[in-house]
């Protein structure tokens, strides 16, 4: 871990602490390794535009943390990170919950390269890693959760993703600025089940997270 020192370990607690998330051990060590790989491979990589291991803290591990509360009350077991990219929120949500299959989808080699590490090095056996594109990607079974950081619009994660669930499947988005535009133009078969707004400690900017559900018996039912 030679990029993480001490201080990174101490923002970490507390700034989870804050947010209402208790780490144990093995889950501070396990977000802590996982800070370090993200920092020595973006180098080679670029698997986020974040340079500065401190900003990754906040910017990235607890960001990610931000919605754990919200993931919880969702429920279910199976959980899909669509355009995962670096591996946020997917990676550690799993590594905190190990009862939780999550499934981390990318396009990009690169970047499901980078995620397959990080799943042998930290032994997360409840993680799978896809190289796909998301339109391409047709699991057996629908997820129980669709999460997405920073994807796409709110009607591209609806459409891209709605053969990916069903109407038990809870969709949710997060995002930067409340996406009053966005939301203006979901599809007719996706609703807004809550909203809330995230106090991330350490960013300045606005973060909101949208919990969206599915009408079965909607205009979009038999696509995708």
């Amino acid at each position: 871990m030679s990029q993480v020192t001490q201080a990174h370990a101490d923002e970490l607690v507390r700034g989870a602490a804050a947010l209402g998330v208790e780490l144990d051990e093995a889950g501070r060590q396990g977000l802590l390794a996982y800070l370090a790989l993200l920092a020595k491979w973006n180098k080679a990589y670029n698997l986020t535009a974040v340079r500065d291991v401190d900003e990754m803290v906040s910017r990235h591990l607890l960001d990610s943390l931000s919605v754990v509360p919200h993931f919880l009350a969702a429920g279910g077991e199976r959980w899909l990170d669509v355009g995962s990219g670096g591996g946020m929120p997917g990676i550690p949500l799993a590594i905190l919950f190990p009862d939780k299959r999550l499934t981390l989808l990318d396009s990009n080699g690169k970047k499901t390269r980078f995620l397959t590490q990080v799943k042998l090095e930290l032994k997360l056996h409840n993680l799978e890693v896809i190289h796909s594109r998301v339109e391409a990607y047709q699991p057996a079974q629908a997820f129980d959760g669709i999460v997405s950081r920073a994807f796409s619009s709110l009607e591209d994660f609806c459409n891209w993703t709605r053969h990916l669930g069903d109407g038990s499947t809870r969709w949710l988005a997060m995002k930067g600025v409340h996406p009053a535009q966005e939301l203006a133009a979901l599809p007719e078969d996706f609703r807004v089940e809550a909203e809330h707004a995230l106090s991330v400690p350490g960013c300045q900017g606005q973060r909101h997270l949208l919990i969206l559900r599915r009408s079965m018996t909607g205009t979009g039912e038999n696509h995708g």
